[in-house]
C-alpha cells in the first residue's frame, strides 16, 4: 500500500530551515500514515518552537494532527508579539554572551550557562524555571523538556536583540539589572562604597547602583555613552522614551 503523500508548503520566515528543495512554494512529502503533523514538520528541519499556525486545507489544526494522503499543509511562523503562558523569562545557552548582556542591560531577566552544561541540563532548567530557552541550535529546541524556546536567527548581537524584543515583547526597566549575573540593582551611596572603589572612580562620580546578588558596582563610566545607545534605540523601538521611564536614573 502506499504511503500517504501531503503537499506541504513554508512561510518564508521558516524556509532556512528546511532543504534548499523545499523553500520555494510547495513540494510534496511522504508520511508514514501515523506520525503526526508535528513530527512530519521537525522531520523536515523545522523546529516546533518557531511555528505558528498549522493549516491543513486552509483550516488550522493542531501539531498533533495525523496527516492524510491529499492533505495540503501550509506552515505558518509565530505571531508577533508571542504569547507566553507566562512572564518573559529567558536562558540563553553559551554562545550567546553578549546577547544576554545586552538583555540584562535592559532589565530584561535572562539567565546564563557558562561553561556549555549541555542540552539535557538546558532544556531541564528552562522547565523547571519557565525560561524561553534562547539559541541558535536546532537540536536544542527539539526538545520535548522545554518549557518554550526560540530561535536567534542572527549572528549579529544588535539584530539578536531587536529579534527577541519584537517577538516576545518583554518589558523594558533600563539599568535595573546586573549585567554580570542578572541580578537586581539598587541604589548606593558613595559613603556605603567607601574602601571598594578606586580613587579616581570615587572622587570622580557620584551616582553609584550596586547588585543585590553579588555586589557588583555600577556608575557612568567610561562605557555609558555605547552601552547608553543601545538602551536609547531599544527605547525607541521598543519602549516608553526615556523621559518618561524612571528606572533610567538608576545610572
Amino acid at each position: 500500500m502506499d504511503r500517504p503523500e501531503i503537499g506541504i508548503s513554508f512561510a518564508p520566515e521558516l524556509r532556512l530551515f528546511v532543504a534548499s528543495p523545499r523553500r520555494e512554494g510547495r513540494t510534496t512529502v511522504r508520511t508514514d500514515g501515523a506520525s503526526t503533523l508535528g513530527h512530519v514538520v521537525e522531520s523536515l528541519g523545522v523546529p516546533l518552537t518557531e511555528v505558528g499556525a498549522l493549516l491543513v486545507g486552509g483550516r488550522p489544526v493542531p501539531d498533533a494532527h495525523v496527516p492524510a494522503d491529499g492533505d495540503e499543509v501550509a506552515v505558518h511562523g509565530v505571531t508577533r508579539p508571542q504569547q507566553l503562558a507566562g512572564p518573559p523569562r529567558f536562558l540563553l545557552d553559551i554562545h550567546l554572551g553578549t546577547l544576554t548582556r545586552r538583555l540584562r542591560l535592559l532589565g530584561i531577566d535572562a539567565a546564563y550557562e557558562n561553561p556549555d552544561v549541555g542540552d539535557a541540563a538546558l532544556a531541564a532548567r528552562s522547565a523547571a524555571e519557565q525560561r524561553v530557552m534562547l539559541t541558535r541550535d536546532r537540536g536544542l529546541l527539539r526538545r520535548r523538556e522545554l518549557w518554550a524556546g526560540g530561535y536567534v536567527y542572527s549572528h549579529r548581537p544588535a539584530e539578536q536583540l531587536r529579534d527577541v524584543l519584537s517577538r516576545f515583547a518583554p518589558p523594558i526597566v533600563p539599568w535595573s539589572r546586573c549585567t554580570s549575573c542578572n541580578g537586581l540593582l539598587h541604589h548606593a551611596t558613595k559613603a556605603s562604597l567607601h574602601g571598594r572603589l578606586r580613587d579616581g572612580t570615587e572622587h570622580s562620580y557620584d551616582v553609584f547602583a550596586e547588585c543585590a546578588d553579588c555586589g557588583q558596582v555600577y556608575w557612568r563610566g567610561a562605557h555609558h555613552a555605547s552601552l547608553n545607545a543601545v538602551v536609547e534605540a531599544a527605547l525607541h523601538e521598543f519602549g516608553p522614551s526615556s523621559a518618561n521611564n524612571p528606572s533610567t536614573s538608576l545610572m
